[in-house]
């Protein structure tokens, strides 16, 4: 099936529901494996970006669009990405669990097809 068709036959509840389950496991899992419970080292922000493969005012592109949207992405600066801030919805500071989500995040979302990944800064 091409990418495009899948795109036509996602549920986004259950995408959306997979994707946050699956980052909020990696943050939980990184926080009591590695932090052991307690908010230490570097601070920061981590987040998931999708690259649309299609142009925007294309058929495809804005049927791409619209599944990203009602994923919960907005369109970054670029006005190129969409992006979604802290997929795990963690309240620890650390850098290192948001980016753990981000990563599994990004994962779920990869294997449906978006060319999506993960990334973060330092505050």
């Amino acid at each position: 099936m091409e990418y495009i068709d899948t795109l036509k036959t996602i549920n986004t509840n259950e995408l959306k529901t997979q994707m946050f389950d699956a980052a909020h496991d990696a943050t939980e899992t990184f926080i009591r494996d590695v932090l052991k419970g307690e908010d230490a080292f570097s601070c920061g922000f981590a987040w998931v970006n999708i690259d649309p493969k299609f142009k925007g005012n294309t058929k495809d592109g804005k049927a791409e669009r619209k599944v990203i949207k009602d994923l919960g992405f907005e369109l970054d600066y670029t006005g190129k990405r969409f992006s979604l801030w802290n997929p795990s919805k963690s309240y620890f500071q650390n850098i290192d669990c948001k980016e753990a989500g981000a990563r599994a995040a990004a994962k779920v979302l990869e294997s449906v097809g978006f060319d999506a990944y993960a990334n973060s800064r330092l505050d």
